[in-house]
C-alpha cells in the first residue's frame, strides 16, 4: 500500500542528485576555460569604439564604452574574450581582437619620439577612415585610427612593396618540397596531379607517326639565349603623418589630399605635389598673399627619390595672380626640405629654403636658396664663397700685373 510513494521519492532524489552533478561539472568546465591573470598586463584599444559586456554570453548588457587608443588592464581571459579594467576603474568583457599588446603601443611611442622635431612638409586631410601603421607596410601593426576628413601634417614619404613575400610561407614551402618525394613526370598535355580523361583511361590509341619538331618560340620580350625577366613587384607610396593630438603613423599616400590652394595647385601640370611651404607674404591692396615653394614628382609610386622638381610661385601685383619665379628640374631630391630667414647684408632679412639632393658624384648635399622679391638665387656655402673670393682676386690681379711687367720686346731708337 505504501510502496508507490517510497519509489517516487527515491526517483526524485536520484534526479536531484543527477542535476546537481551536471551543474557541478558545467561550472568546473567553465572555470577551466577561464584564466585569471596574476601579473599586470596592459593592452590598448585598436577599434574605433567598442562596448564592455557584463558577461560572455549571447545575451549581455553593455556596461561601458572604450575608445581608440584607451589603455586597459587585463584581468581574466575566457576563449576569445578578455575581462579588463579601464583607467577609470570600470570592468567588463571585451573581444581580444579589439586590443593590441604593449609592444605595439611602444612602437608607436618610439615613432612619435623619433619624429618629434621633423619639419612639416605639407598639410592634408584623409579621404576615408584610415589605420595608422607603425611601418610603411600593409602588414605593419596598427593601433590608432584617423577619421574621414581628419587634418594631418605630412612628415616623410616612403615606398614599399604592395604584397611582399612572406618569409614564413616560403620557408614552409621549401621544407615541404625538400621532404616530399619527387613527383613523376606528367605526360604531355596532362597537368601534373590530375587523372587522365575517362576516354584515355579506357583505350590508349597508338602513338602517331613522328613528325619533324617545330622550333620553340621565345616568349614575347625574351631575347635569344636569355630567360624572361620575372615581373617587377608592385610598389606603393606611404606618408608618415601626425594628427592634431600628436599621434604619428604611416598611411597610404593616395589616401591623403594635400590642402594646397587651388590657385597654386593648378600649376602642377599633372605632376604629383609632394610638399609645399609658405616662404613669405606680400601686400596686395588690403590683403596679405602668401608666396610658395612647391616640391613635385612624377605621378607614380615606387620612385627612389621623393621629388625631382622644385618651383617658386610669387604673387604678381600687376596681374594679381601667381607666377613662376624659379624652376629647377631633373633633381633627385629627398625630404625633408626646410624654410627659414637669414640676413644678407644690404639685401636685409630674406626668406630662404634648403633642399636635400644627390649631386653628380652620388653624394647627398644640402642646397640653400634665397628669395629677394621675385628673384631666386642660390646661397653659397662658406667654402664656395672662399673659392669665389680667391678666383675674383686672382682675376683682378692679373691685369694689374701685366701693366707693371717690363716690355722686353721693345727697343729705343736714337
Amino acid at each position: 500500500m505504501f510502496c508507490a510513494p517510497v519509489k517516487s521519492l527515491r526517483s526524485h532524489s536520484k534526479v536531484i542528485v543527477g542535476l546537481a552533478a551536471a551543474l557541478f561539472l558545467l561550472a568546473l568546465a567553465s572555470a577551466c576555460k577561464r584564466t585569471t591573470l596574476v601579473q599586470h598586463q596592459y593592452m590598448y584599444v585598436s577599434a574605433p569604439e567598442t562596448s564592455l559586456r557584463d558577461r560572455v554570453a549571447t545575451m549581455y548588457n553593455k556596461i561601458g564604452t572604450v575608445h581608440n587608443g584607451d589603455r586597459v588592464e587585463v584581468l581574466e581571459k575566457q576563449r576569445r574574450f578578455l575581462r579588463v579594467r579601464t583607467d577609470g576603474g570600470q570592468q567588463g568583457w571585451i573581444e581580444e581582437r579589439s586590443l593590441v599588446p604593449q609592444e605595439v603601443y611602444d612602437a608607436f611611442q618610439k615613432l612619435a619620439q623619433e619624429n618629434a622635431g621633423q619639419p612639416v612638409q605639407a598639410h592634408g586631410a584623409t579621404r576615408a577612415q584610415l589605420n595608422m601603421h607603425d611601418t610603411p607596410s600593409r602588414e605593419g601593426d596598427h593601433l590608432y585610427q584617423l577619421k574621414d576628413g581628419e587634418k594631418v601634417d605630412i612628415l616623410k614619404r616612403a615606398t614599399a612593396e604592395k604584397n611582399p613575400p612572406k618569409a614564413t610561407v616560403s620557408a614552409q614551402s621549401s621544407k615541404s618540397s625538400a621532404s616530399a618525394p619527387k613527383p613523376q613526370t606528367a605526360p604531355a598535355g596532362n597537368p601534373a596531379g590530375q587523372p587522365p580523361p575517362a576516354s584515355a583511361a579506357k583505350s590508349t590509341p597508338p602513338p602517331p607517326a613522328a613528325s619533324p619538331a617545330k622550333p620553340t618560340q621565345n616568349p614575347p620580350g625574351a631575347t635569344k639565349g636569355k630567360q624572361a625577366e620575372p615581373p617587377k613587384p608592385v610598389m606603393e607610396d606611404w606618408y608618415l603623418v601626425r594628427n592634431s593630438v600628436g599621434r604619428v603613423g604611416w598611411v597610404l599616400l593616395r589616401m591623403v589630399d594635400l590642402d594646397i590652394p587651388l590657385e597654386v595647385a593648378q600649376y602642377a601640370e599633372g605632376q604629383r605635389i609632394m610638399g609645399y611651404f609658405v616662404l613669405n607674404t606680400v601686400q596686395d591692396g588690403d590683403k596679405q598673399v602668401p608666396q610658395y615653394l612647391m616640391l613635385l614628382n612624377e605621378p607614380k609610386d615606387g620612385l627612389p627619390w621623393d621629388f625631382n622638381q622644385i618651383r617658386i610661385f610669387t604673387w604678381g601685383r600687376i596681374r594679381h595672380r601667381y607666377e613662376t619665379a624659379y624652376r629647377e628640374r631633373d633633381l633627385e631630391g629627398y625630404l625633408p626640405a626646410k624654410t627659414g630667414h637669414q640676413m644678407f647684408g644690404k639685401e636685409g632679412d630674406l626668406p630662404t629654403f634648403t633642399i636635400r639632393k644627390q649631386n653628380d658624384d652620388g653624394q647627398m648635399v644640402d642646397v640653400t636658396y634665397k628669395l629677394n622679391g621675385p628673384i631666386v638665387r642660390r646661397v653659397l656655402t662658406p667654402e664656395e664663397e672662399a673659392a669665389q673670393k680667391t678666383k675674383h682676386e686672382a682675376a683682378h690681379a692679373a691685369p694689374h700685373a701685366q701693366k707693371q711687367a717690363p716690355a722686353h720686346g721693345k727697343r729705343k731708337h736714337k
